[in-house]
């Protein structure tokens, strides 16, 4: 009998047939009774199909069924326990609780890890401990503090694999140090562990996966604990995002303005936060189509960097500048359905000024996603390449795999993106 091929090569072939056929995942998963996120997981390879349910979706993408499979062998085609809408989550759900009680003290912050793995996913182990940290014993603060900031620098780098093996030893480590101080101490272990968590979501986030939502959870629990204000902002943001992201932006706006409006302007830095709320605030705008309310939090946002508090180091992912208003507008613009609009402000900022690499990979994914919409597929494997100067596993996220394999399929043929597609994991090596 004929055994189906890997989640990662299923993935890949469904992936380009959507592409192909100008879909949408929202509009495939409405076809099929599946939600948008669990079409981008079966497409990224991390949730399996009941074999007549794979049928199903390949059918309606025009995929012929011996695309499905790969030779034969003895055994029947089996591919996972996931029949019916709503079920995936708890499979999956009991499957991360039964796996979690495998982690142990191997986890523990500062052990040396192994080579990544092309094409692996990032937030794997992250998804792993969430559910059930790994025993760690409490730390000094001091080198609490040194950890985070290691694991900081990974996200800021755009090095998520490294981050995804540092994140259950720090957040095991974080939480064992917060049950044990008290007084003051224990306010700035809460701030660890709520930053912590941040970092948590913001690469669950990156990789669409389900564990954002426990991440952010935790992070503002453990962030209003410290009564700080920064990472209050920052946990709120990550918060909202996730909300956002499940479809639901009227109150993902809800919450950042009200969050920034809560905001102590007499706090140190909270110009800064309140900035980087309102920048989130107006994508979340954009993506709900509402256009006055995107643009005037973006005039907001701009407004407060002209302020000498509002440039601040230490946010985890949105430097407070103007800069970063800029490279908002541009995604704000795509978001609204108006490219055409951000091909000025594209052009006057300067990405390589941005101190972060992951923010610059980040700018250059906005300006690829506004030729894209443009129909200018030159320049946008130009700025697809650019990312992948900047940050190589940022052009393997699964938002960035799609976009690359859209340009494959495109009339156009750009010289090199098929070569570009299988180096970053868009189409099978």
């Amino acid at each position: 009998m004929d055994v189906v091929r890997s989640p990662q090569e299923l993935g890949a072939e469904l992936r380009a047939a959507r592409c192909r056929a100008r879909l949408t995942q929202t509009q495939v998963g409405q076809a099929i009774g599946y939600s948008a996120s669990a079409i981008s997981r079966i497409e990224s390879g991390r949730m399996r199909l009941g074999y007549d349910r794979l049928l199903a979706l390949a059918g309606f993408l025009g995929v012929p069924p011996d695309r499905l499979t790969a030779g034969s062998v003895s055994a029947g085609p089996v591919l996972g326990t996931v029949g019916r809408p709503g079920e995936e989550d708890a499979v999956r759900r009991r499957n991360l609780l039964t796996g979690a009680a495998a982690v142990g003290v191997s986890a523990a912050v500062g052990t040396p890890a192994a080579a990544d793995v092309p094409g692996g996913d990032p937030a794997a182990p992250l998804e792993e401990c969430l559910f059930h940290l790994p025993a760690a014993e409490p730390l000094p603060l001091q080198r609490l503090v040194r950890e985070a900031t290691n694991a900081r620098s990974h996200f800021r780098a755009a090095r998520y694999s490294a981050l995804g093996r540092a994140l259950p030893g720090l957040l095991a480590a974080a939480s064992a140090s917060w049950e044990e101080a008290s007084g003051h101490e224990r306010n700035k272990a809460s701030v660890i562990l709520a930053r912590s968590y941040v970092l948590a979501a913001e690469l669950a986030l990156k990789q669409h996966s389900d564990a954002a939502w426990a991440a952010a959870d935790r992070a503002l629990a453990a962030a209003r604990a410290s009564g700080h204000p920064v990472p209050v902002g920052e946990a709120s943001r990550v918060l909202a995002i996730t909300v956002r992201r499940s479809g639901n932006s009227a109150s993902a706006v809800r919450l950042l303005t009200r969050e920034a409006a809560d905001l102590d302007s007499g706090r140190q830095h909270a110009r800064a936060v309140r900035t980087t709320l309102m920048l989130t605030a107006a994508y979340s705008a954009a993506t709900a189509k509402d256009r006055s309310t995107a643009l005037e939090l973006l005039d907001a946002a701009q407004e407060e960097t002209a302020r000498p508090d509002a440039a601040v180091p230490g946010l985890f992912t949105v430097d407070a500048t103007r800069t970063q208003v800029d490279t908002y507008r541009i995604s704000v613009l795509n978001a609204l359905g108006t490219p055409d609009e951000g091909v000025s402000v594209a052009r006057r900022i300067d990405i390589d000024s941005i101190p972060s690499l992951e923010r610059r990979a980040r700018a250059w994914t906005d300006v690829a996603r506004m030729w894209h919409a443009l129909r200018d597929d030159r320049k946008t494997f130009d700025a697809l390449r650019r990312v992948e100067q900047e940050a190589p596993q940022e052009v393997r996220r699964p938002a960035l795999r799609a976009l690359t394999v859209d340009l494959l399929y495109s009339p156009v043929r750009v010289p090199g993106v098929r070569e570009f597609a299988a180096r970053t994991g868009a189409l099978p090596a």
